[in-house]
């Protein structure tokens, strides 16, 4: 089992599809490291020889923010926004979307769960 950036890739794949599972990779980027390298997309992932698995690894490396790395670094992004009062920064922090979508209906995702009104009980005043 070939072991990336600290994310053990799927056995039986393709090489272009099991390096998307590295956080930062897509397959765009997957497609453009396989080609610097000479290895094609359609080889699985337990046909690659060691010498291959090491030249993606140093590709990956040297060129690309991947894991934890990029991970941070968009958290700090998010951070920085939140800190500045900006509008995308006060979406993020009540928990809202960010990119203009409708919030009447939608945006379940990011709300999370209906919360349903609580009705108070009507009954006599006491005096």
């Amino acid at each position: 089992m070939a072991r990336i950036s600290g994310v053990d890739l799927p056995r039986r794949k393709r090489v272009e599809i099991a390096l998307t599972y590295i956080y930062g990779i897509g397959r765009s980027t997957s497609n453009t490291i396989l080609s610097k390298l000479n290895i094609d997309p359609d080889t699985k992932t337990d046909d690659l020889t060691e010498s291959q698995i090491n030249s993606i690894r140093k590709v990956i490396d040297n060129e690309n923010k991947v894991e934890g790395e990029l991970r941070s670094d968009v958290a700090m992004n998010i951070k920085r926004l939140m800190d500045l009062g900006c509008y995308r920064g006060l979406r993020h922090r009540k928990s809202l979307p960010v990119h203009g979508q409708r919030t009447s209906t939608n945006a379940r995702t990011r709300k999370g769960p209906r919360r349903t009104a609580v009705k108070k009980k009507g009954g006599a005043k006491k005096t």
